[in-house]
């Protein structure tokens, strides 16, 4: 069976969003429920301004928690910056996403920046932390709230410019849920036929209703490494519409089904995913969450 990994971003990219606090011990239970099922990645939380994102204030806290619980585990945050960077290192964390856009409106409205001065970001933390592993997340990937969609060459030309610098792991987002099967083959194929050095993987929300079948086609088009939030919950708040992602029980489950080979146990997962339901009140794009009731509810 050919083996995917799921990549958690639920408690960064699920969390983010949700304006009453979520309790500490919360986030530690649905996390210590996602290594219990089976994930292997997670992306714990994001050091970001707790003004901007209220919700991360506790990313130090949450952050030497799970390294001393789980020392060995694959824990990376999202850092938009040095600073951010300069935090997750002192802590002890040695592998990080790095995000940026491709669409310059909304890097600027993102993390407020140009192109270069993100690029120019990028360069001083590699060369700042060099045992530093980074992920870089180009958002708005398949398409941007103010820009549009982008042709495949304009995406190639900005992936060289990271791939360039040393960058040897590049998330591609669909930062709106806009992408469809057959505009992710293309891209997909394109970038990996482009890179072939260049590990990829994908982060496609669900706004549309397309989040399963785009990342299907991602690994139908040869990605290994597929993001997904618990519950299918989250979205970007500084992209207009961007509404849910792909939930990631929903994908296992399919992935499941067909004879991929995910290491998860799909009734753990789907357990704690309604565990968060049950506790967050969020914006939940995933299925499989409410199946039970609407079985109940059918006559």
């Amino acid at each position: 069976m050919d083996k995917i990994d799921i990549v958690e971003v639920g408690p960064r990219d699920g969390f983010q969003n949700i304006k009453e606090y979520i309790p500490i011990e919360e986030k530690l239970k649905i996390i210590e429920g996602l290594i219990e099922s089976g994930i292997k990645h997670i992306q714990h939380t994001s050091f970001v301004s707790p003004k901007a994102v209220p919700q991360m204030k506790d990313a130090g806290e949450i952050t030497r928690i799970l390294l001393e619980e789980y020392p060995n585990f694959d824990f990376f945050p999202l850092v938009p910056n040095l600073y951010g960077a300069r935090t997750a290192y002192d802590l002890g964390i040695r592998k990080v996403s790095y995000v940026l856009s491709l669409s310059e409106s909304h890097n600027k409205a993102n993390i407020n920046r140009s192109h270069e001065e993100s690029l120019n970001e990028l360069e001083t933390i590699m060369d700042t932390y060099n045992d530093l592993d980074i992920c870089v997340d180009v958002a708005t990937i398949f398409g941007c709230p103010f820009e549009g969609k982008f042709s495949t060459n304009t995406i190639l030309k900005f992936i060289h410019r990271i791939a360039d610098m040393g960058i040897k792991e590049i998330t591609l987002a669909d930062t709106i849920g806009v992408a469809n099967p057959k505009q992710v083959r293309e891209i997909v194929s394109a970038v990996i036929n482009e890179f072939p050095y260049v590990e990829f993987q994908v982060h496609v929300h669900d706004t549309r209703n397309m989040g399963i079948a785009s990342t299907l086609a991602a690994i139908e088009s040869g990605i290994k490494k597929v993001q997904s939030t618990l519950g299918g919950l989250g979205g970007c708040p500084f992209a207009p519409g961007a509404s849910g992602n792909t939930a990631t029980e929903d994908l296992v489950y399919m992935l499941n089904d067909m004879g991929y080979d995910t290491g998860i146990d799909m009734d753990k997962l789907l357990n704690i995913a309604r565990y968060e339901k049950s506790i967050i009140n969020g914006n939940y794009s995933g299925h499989l969450i409410n199946i039970n009731e609407k079985a109940n509810s059918c006559s």
